[in-house]
C-alpha cells in the first residue's frame, strides 16, 4: 500500500462537531492519505468551530450547511457539491442524536417522539445521504457509517440510541446489496467508547472506558487515530471485497462473553 492510498479520491464528511469527533479523526486520516474533502456543518452554532478545524486543509476547503433530518437540505448540499465536482469516491456518515431524556432512565419510557428523532437522524439519514451520493460515485465508492456495540447487546443508558444503531447497521446491509452492482461498498465501523462530545451524553462513560480496560483482550478501547486508520483501509482498494460489514475497533471487547 502506498503512503497515500487515497490519492486522487474525493470524499464527503458528515458529522464533524469538534476536534474530538470521530469524524474529524477519520477526515484527518483521509486527507493525509491523499483525499480531497468536502464537509457539512449542523447549524450555525457549530459552523465556526468546524470552519476552524477544516481550515487546516486550506482556507478554501468547502464547508456547507446540511441538517440531515431535512431532505431539502440534503438535496441542496449535494446540488452545491455537483457544482464543484462531477464525482465523489467516499462518504463518511458520523451522525447520531437522541434527546437527552431518552438516554436516561429506562428504555421502556422512551417517548414516541424521541424514538422517531433518534431513528431519523441516526439511521435514516444514511439512506438519504447515500441516495444523493450514489449517482456521483461513477467509479464506485466507499460509504462508511459509525456504530457502536450497543446495537448488538444491551448497554445500560444507551437506550434508544442502541436501537437506532441496530437500524443503522441493518440499513448498511440493505444499502450494500442495493449499491453493490454500482461497485459502491457500504460498511460500519463499530468503535469502542471514546471521549467525544456525543459520548458524553451517555451516562457512565468513564466507567465504560474502565470496563474495557479490565475486560477487553487488549485491555483498552481504541484511539481516534486507530479509527482514522480503519477509515482509510475501508476507503481504499485494500477493502475492495468488503461490504455490508460491521468492523469492530474496540480492543476485542466484542468477542467476550464474560
Amino acid at each position: 500500500m502506498t503512503d497515500q492510498p487515497l490519492a486522487g479520491k474525493i470524499g464527503v464528511v458528515f458529522g464533524v462537531a469538534n476536534k474530538r469527533s470521530i469524524a474529524w479523526a477519520i477526515a484527518k486520516a483521509w486527507a493525509a492519505a491523499g483525499a480531497k474533502l468536502f464537509f457539512n456543518y449542523q447549524g450555525e452554532r457549530l459552523k465556526e468551530n468546524v470552519a476552524d478545524l477544516v481550515g487546516e486543509f486550506g482556507e478554501n476547503t468547502p464547508l456547507w450547511p446540511c441538517d440531515v433530518s431535512s431532505d431539502e437540505e440534503i438535496s441542496a448540499f449535494f446540488q452545491r457539491l455537483r457544482g464543484e465536482t462531477d464525482r465523489i469516491d467516499l462518504l463518511l456518515h458520523s451522525v447520531a442524536f437522541a434527546p437527552k431524556e431518552a438516554l436516561q432512565g429506562d428504555f421502556l419510557n422512551t417517548s414516541r417522539e424521541a424514538f422517531k428523532t433518534a431513528h431519523d437522524i441516526s439511521a435514516y439519514s444514511l439512506v438519504g445521504l447515500s441516495r444523493e451520493a450514489a449517482p456521483l460515485m461513477t467509479n464506485g465508492g466507499s460509504i462508511i457509517a459509525m456504530t457502536y456495540y450497543g446495537a448488538e447487546k444491551v448497554v445500560p443508558g444507551y437506550n434508544v440510541m442502541g436501537v437506532a444503531k441496530a437500524s443503522l447497521e441493518a440499513s448498511t446491509r440493505y444499502l450494500a446489496h442495493n449499491l453493490g452492482p454500482k461497485k459502491i461498498r457500504v460498511n460500519c465501523i463499530s468503535a469502542g467508547p471514546v471521549n467525544t462530545l456525543a459520548a458524553r451524553g451517555v451516562a457512565g462513560l468513564s466507567q465504560m472506558i474502565k470496563h474495557y480496560e479490565d475486560r477487553a483482550p487488549l485491555h483498552r478501547s481504541c484511539d481516534p487515530a486507530e479509527l482514522g486508520a480503519t477509515g482509510v483501509f475501508l476507503a481504499s482498494e485494500g477493502a475492495a471485497s468488503i461490504t455490508g460489514q460491521v468492523i469492530y475497533v474496540d480492543g476485542g471487547y466484542q468477542i467476550m462473553g464474560m
